[in-house]
């Protein structure tokens, strides 16, 4: 009798399991998160690499002297699981040397070749790149260009003669992607802004998004792009929800890699970077803590989709458009006056809907009605059907709303 009670018990419990199990989105692997000005030389350790890993990032950007100071980072990063984009004088110098002494070793990522170039600089760049390749092909060549907020001398270079009719960033962009043989494209752009205290998106944020996301497609290349993580001259601490805005909105267009700009605080121009100039950890850190986990857990959404439309709600950022229809499930979709970016993403058989709230500073009321094919994506990647949620729900400050089907 007992082990009759027993076996019913165990039988119960099983059945619970399986009614209470939620289905999970699977991932290939990490989504590249990478730090600017990451773990300086002095203080190049596994603690320190350690460390950095803990903020949820999991590749290190940082200027070294020479090729030595690159292979003892190399070495403490691979015992902390942290992935080095190499950069030293070397690399330039005698590249050959430079990357057949580094191509072997696991914990390289890639090779920082030069941070916004001007198009006067394309030629040179990609000859460079293609001397790299032609020896490793494993490893990435890294450059980052301009935002779209660089002058016509940026762009150009200082003799450039004006473009009439044309838009110079998208040409400068087009030219870079012709001339340089890269695998993909990175660009920064630091879109929140303080001016007298009152914090602001940049009006052409959005607007160089879209020229990204449109030529890194038609190319068939995927693009990394950044988020501010110190404050400098008008930009202010961040706060989550400018992270979670400026991250979201990256991933909502396409994004295939997440960058910090500065993990470290490099100068007394700088403040309250992630780690602070006297090496403690700011606010900033466990703020970085929170959103990369989330974006990890959410890599099952993001690495590996492509982005198959974007839209917008709301009073329309420059350059953006809104929906001409929903998608086919999707039978009601609206936001608060503040907007929002609206994306659909494509991963083999499996489409998802990205809902940012554009108001890094208030929460979004967001009413999505859709049919029962339709589920909504936890913030730990748990798949639960969307009519179990009520049809109008807040969406916090440059938070996203997910949501998903076969």
């Amino acid at each position: 009798m007992r082990t009759f009670i027993l076996s019913l018990v165990i039988i119960t419990l099983g059945c619970c399991d399986e009614i209470f199990a939620q289905e999970k989105l699977k991932t290939d692997g990490e989504i590249p998160i990478v730090a600017w000005v990451g773990v300086p030389q002095e203080q190049i350790s596994v603690e320190r690499f350690a460390e950095l890993k803990e903020s949820g990032i999991n590749t290190n950007m940082s200027f070294y002297s020479d090729l030595a100071t690159v292979e003892k980072a190399l070495d403490a990063a691979q015992k902390a699981g942290v992935k080095i984009i190499a950069n030293c004088p070397e690399l330039k110098s005698d590249t050959e040397k430079a990357v057949r002494q580094l191509m072997k070793h696991p914990a390289l990522a890639g090779y920082y070749l030069k941070d916004e170039p001007g198009a006067d600089e394309f030629s040179e760049l990609g000859a460079w790149t293609k001397k790299i390749q032609a020896i490793d092909a494993k490893h990435y060549c890294y450059i980052n260009l301009f935002p779209n907020y660089a002058n016509l001398q940026q762009l150009f270079g200082a003799d450039a003669k004006p473009m009439p009719d044309k838009d110079i960033y998208a040409e400068h962009v087009a030219a870079y992607i012709r001339e340089v043989p890269v695998p993909f494209v990175s660009f920064d752009h630091y879109c929140v802004i303080q001016t007298d205290g009152k914090r602001y998106l940049r009006p052409e944020w959005y607007k160089n998004l879209e020229i990204i996301a449109s030529q890194s497609k038609a190319a068939g290349l995927p693009f990394w792009a950044f988020a501010l993580a110190s404050s400098h001259y008008d930009y202010p601490v961040p706060t989550l929800g400018e992270l979670r805005l400026q991250l979201y909105s990256d991933l909502a267009y396409g994004a295939q890699g997440l960058q910090y700009f500065t993990y470290w605080t490099p100068n007394t121009e700088y403040q309250h970077g992630p780690i602070e100039l006297d090496g403690k950890r700011s606010v900033v850190f466990d703020r970085l803590k929170t959103v990369n986990s989330e974006i990890q857990n959410l890599a099952g959404v993001f690495l590996g989709s492509k982005q198959v439309t974007v839209w917008h709600t709301g009073k329309l950022p420059a350059g953006t458009r809104r929906a001409k229809k929903l998608p086919a499930p999707v039978k009601v979709l609206e936001t608060s006056d503040g907007g929002a970016v609206v994306s659909l993403l494509e991963k083999g058989s499996r489409k998802f809907l990205v809902i940012v709230n554009r108001d890094f500073q208030n929460v979004m009321k967001l009413t999505f009605v859709a049919d029962e094919t339709v589920k909504k994506v936890l913030k730990d990647g748990s798949l639960v059907p969307a009519n179990k949620y009520a049809y109008t729900m807040d969406v916090e400050a440059g938070d996203a709303a997910i949501y998903t089907w076969e």
